[in-house]
């Protein structure tokens, strides 16, 4: 039972609303893992040595300016575990380039040394390649002539969607062949009855969710990165995004792919069903692959309908257990028209205060040690309003929450997202940072958190936030400059700890370059066998996004 007072802070919060306040506030095994380590290590200790080092992308560039496409192996993580150039490849010439042009047209084929800048970087900086050529097809068929005429040559790929992954899967390692396919974003169709949307792979996420807006469906998918990132590179890295804890992620919302294989096979698998049980669900082998088995050209997505009643609230936390309980609280309380639950700490939010234009605390009187975002979509504005204010009024009783606003406007709703959406951006601005994101059972996933803070001291600055709901931490580690030492702190201690409490070392992000040499810490080394057959299967060459994903050792 909700008590007086909670009543009248409620009125109070309404009456200030209508006056226009623009926050209203509610006041009130290891040893297995050790074992393949070492032997990775033995693996790819040989050859000629050119490192480069990875968290500096400032010598990176200008290293790899010097080597070009001669660079043999290079140097990521602190392991030093080296990755070497499969001596397999073919070197690229003239002629390659010739039946690029014939193929493509000689606009389509870019050799000019900005654009390449751009194909060969990173988001993050971090991660720079060599690459001398960047192939821009418009068709299925011409992916299909492009990558036929690789897999005979033996010329390494890249598929390269929107360039915003975090963990080096964009980019070439050396000399690839960068794939772009942002020149196929067409909307093929669109079925208003079943919201099934098909359209290629180049199409921008937000581009997706401003023409479903228009037809009254929203996307499923919802990123941070949403004004770059493309459907096809969305779907190879099975993004999660902010509203997983809703609609679930791509593997239950992709209906159907076309997809390329290393040797220029296209496979129809561009279904509009949402049953179908016929043999294996191929595409599924796609989604989350990254780029590494096919290159995805097109996709078929089941697409909610967009709902009239939306609100958010930003809401403060004493301590993270009180985060715990609010999201049980949620749960069954707001039902199913819950559909975000985000939660980010004190040095997340004093980040994106001090570093992001146009951000601004809703909650000014003090600092607390947590801030919760929760968002809900219904159908029926009075009824959900009226769940989400027992909601909050219940849990202020409760001593859930100790501070907290309800956005009265689409205005102050993005303007709380923003603080959410906005940190990745912060983290950029504030100097150098280390990105991890790890999947960890909730009850413990501040846990690692406060236990790097230990390890680092005042060394660096520790941020936590991510998705609660869905047990989703992406772990930061701020520092002014990138430095060898801190990062001997931080690995393989994350990964070993993820592990240990039966985590994931990728939530979200996929394995990429970053990460494909530690799948050990998720995987057990049957899984990786069959991963490496099916892989061995579909691209027996190996030119696919070469040296991401999988071990080096197991494909050599």
């Amino acid at each position: 039972m909700v008590n007086r007072n909670c009543r009248a802070t409620l009125r109070l919060v309404t009456l200030i609303n209508r006056q226009g306040h623009p926050h209203p506030p509610l006041s009130s095994s290891p040893s297995g893992i050790d074992a393949c380590w070492k032997q990775l290590q033995r693996n790819n200790v040989h050859g000629e040595h050119k490192i480069v080092s990875f968290f500096s992308p400032l010598a990176s560039s200008l290293k790899t300016r010097q080597w070009g496409v001669n660079i043999q192996s290079r140097c990521y993580g602190s392991a030093s575990v080296l990755v070497q150039r499969n001596p397999k490849f073919s070197k690229l010439n003239d002629e390659d380039v010739r039946y690029f042009e014939g193929i493509l047209g000689a606009k389509n084929v870019i050799q000019d040394d900005e654009k390449l800048i751009t194909a060969n970087t990173d988001w993050m900086r971090k991660y720079k390649g060599s690459s001398k050529l960047l192939l821009q097809p418009r068709t299925t068929d011409q992916v299909s002539e492009i990558l036929k005429y690789c897999n005979f040559r033996c010329l390494a790929v890249v598929p390269q969607g929107g360039n915003t992954g975090l963990v080096g899967g964009s980019v070439p390692v050396f000399d690839e062949v960068v794939v772009s396919l942002s020149a196929m974003s067409k909307i093929i169709s669109f079925d208003k009855v079943s919201g099934i949307l098909v359209c290629e792979a180049g199409c921008i996420l937000e581009n997706i969710i401003s023409f479903l807006d228009n037809e009254g469906f929203i996307m499923p998918l919802d990123l941070g990165a949403k004004g770059s990132c493309q459907i096809g590179g969305n779907v190879s890295t099975n993004a999660g995004g902010l509203r997983l804890l809703r609609y679930g992620s791509l593997h239950g919302n992709v209906l159907g792919i076309e997809a390329v294989l290393a040797d220029g096979t296209v496979l129809d698998m561009l279904k509009t069903l949402r049953k179908d049980n016929t043999g294996y669900d191929l595409k599924h082998l796609f989604i989350g692959s990254e780029g590494s088995l096919g290159i995805v050209t097109k996709v078929s997505i089941l697409t909610p309908p967009k709902l009239s009643s939306v609100n958010v609230a930003f809401l403060a936390c004493k301590d993270y257990s009180s985060c715990q309980k609010l999201l049980q609280e949620a749960r069954r309380k707001l039902g199913e028209i819950l559909s975000a639950f985000e939660f980010l700490d004190s040095n997340a939010m004093n980040l994106v205060l001090n570093h992001l234009e146009g951000a601004r605390n809703p909650l000014p009187t003090s600092l607390h040690n947590f801030y919760v975002l929760i968002e809900t979509t219904g159908s029926d504005e009075s009824s959900d309003k009226q769940k989400l204010e027992a909601f909050l009024l219940g849990s202020m009783e409760n001593e859930l929450i100790s501070d907290g606003a309800l956005a009265q406007d689409i205005n102050q709703a993005s303007s709380f997202w923003l603080l959410r959406e906005g940190i990745p951006e912060a983290l950029m601005r504030a100097g150098a940072v280390y990105k991890y994101d790890l999947s960890i059972p909730v009850e413990k996933m501040y846990n690692l958190v406060e236990e790097m803070r230990s390890r680092l001291g005042n060394d660096a600055n520790v941020v936590g936030y991510g998705h609660l709901g869905d047990g989703n931490l992406h772990l930061n580690v701020s520092t002014p400059q990138y430095d060898d030492k801190i990062l001997s702190q931080i690995e393989p201690f994350v990964y070993e700890w993820t592990s240990k409490h039966h985590g994931s070392i990728s939530a979200e992000h996929g394995l990429g370059l970053m990460k494909a040499n530690k799948i050990f810490y998720s995987k057990s080394p049957e899984t990786v066998k069959v991963m490496t057959s099916i892989k061995k299967l579909l691209d027996p060459n190996h030119i696919l996004n070469p040296y991401k994903v999988l071990p080096c050792s197991s494909i050599s």
